[in-house]
C-alpha cells in the first residue's frame, strides 16, 4: 500500500520543524555576535536591534589588532593548543594501542580506569594540580598549562581510538608479524596508517578543549604577556564600561580557527563518536 505524496509531507513537517529550531537556536547567537562586530558603537546598543549592519565598518577590527594585546593572546592560544593536540594524539594512540590492540594482561580494568579518570571534574583537582605544577616550576608556564590539557583530554581520546582500533582486522597484525615485524613497527607501520580519520578525530577534540579552557588558564598563568584568548577576552571587558565592538570581533576571530578546523575534519570527528559509541 503506498503512500500518499500529501500524507508523507505532512508527517515529516514536525521534523523540519524541530530541525528548524535547532538550527536557529545554534546559529543565532554566532549570526548575532557576526553582524554586531561589522556595526558601530550606536548599532549594537541601539534599542531597536538590526538584523543587518546599517553602515558595515572594520573599525571594530582594526582597533582589536592596534589598540589591544589580542595577537598576543592569539598567539599564546595557538601555540598551547597545537602543542596540547600533537601531545595527545601521541599519549592517546600509544594508549589506545596497548590496551585494546596487544591486550596486555588487565588491560581492560585499566581501560576502564583511564575513562572513569576523565569524569572527574576538573574544578576539584585545582589546588592538588597547583602545588604538582608549582614544585616542578611550571606554573607560570605555557608547558604546565600543555601537560593539564593533556591529563583531561587523553582519556576520553584512548577510549575514541576503541573503535577505529576495534575495527582494523586482527590478520594484518599477524601478517606484519610474518613478515618479522615487531609489535613497535606493527604499530607504527601497520597500524596507525589506517588510523587517519581517528587521528582526525582526536586532533579536532583536543584542539578545542584546549582552545576554549577558562578554568586552569586562569589559575595556573600569572602573567599578562602569557594569558590565553579566554582570558584576554575577559580583559579586554573594562571594568565599568564594555566596548561591545571589541567583544564582538574578539569573539568573532576566536570562533575562526575552530570553525575553520571543524569544516575540513569535522565528517571525522562525528564518525568517530559514532564509531566508539557503537564498538
Amino acid at each position: 500500500m503506498k503512500t500518499s505524496p500529501s500524507r508523507t509531507w505532512a508527517s515529516s513537517l514536525p521534523r523540519w520543524f524541530a530541525m528548524a529550531g535547532l538550527t536557529i537556536v545554534v546559529l543565532g547567537p554566532l549570526y548575532w555576535v557576526t553582524m554586531s562586530a561589522f556595526k558601530n558603537r550606536e548599532e549594537i546598543i541601539r534599542r531597536e536591534p538590526t538584523l543587518f549592519p546599517e553602515t558595515p565598518t572594520l573599525d571594530n577590527f582594526r582597533r582589536l589588532f592596534t589598540a589591544t594585546d589580542y595577537p598576543t593572546y592569539l598567539a599564546n592560544s595557538a601555540s598551547v593548543a597545537v602543542a596540547t593536540m600533537v601531545v595527545t594524539i601521541i599519549v592517546s594512540m600509544a594508549a589506545a594501542y596497548a590496551l585494546y590492540r596487544l591486550r596486555v594482561p588487565g588491560s581492560g580494568r585499566l581501560a576502564g580506569i583511564i575513562l572513569l579518570s576523565y569524569m572527574i571534574p576538573g574544578t576539584l583537582l585545582i589546588v592538588p594540580l597547583y602545588g604538582t605544577l608549582f614544585r616542578l616550576g611550571l606554573i607560570d608556564t605555557h608547558l604546565g598549562l600543555v601537560l593539564v590539557n593533556v591529563a583531561f583530554t587523553a582519556p576520553f581520546c584512548t577510549w575514541l581510538l576503541r573503535g577505529f582500533l576495534l575495527s582494523i582486522p586482527d590478520d594484518l597484525d599477524a601478517a606484519a608479524a610474518l613478515d618479522g615485524a615487531g609489535p613497535i613497527r606493527t604499530m607504527t607501520q601497520v597500524v596507525f596508517p589506517l588510523l587517519a580519520p581517528g587521528v582526525a578525530t582526536v586532533a579536532v577534540f583536543s584542539f578545542v578543549y584546549a582552545w576554549k579552557e577558562f578554568v586552569f588558564a586562569s589559575q595556573f598563568v600569572l602573567s599578562d604577556s602569557l594569558d590565553t584568548l579566554p582570558i584576554g577576552l575577559k580583559a579586554i571587558i573594562g571594568q565599568y564600561t564594555v566596548d561591545w565592538g571589541l567583544v564582538m570581533a574578539g569573539a568573532v576571530f576566536t570562533l575562526l580557527p575552530t570553525v575553520l578546523l571543524f569544516a575540513v575534519v569535522g565528517r571525522f570527528f562525528v564518525g568517530g563518536l559514532m564509531s566508539g559509541a557503537n564498538k
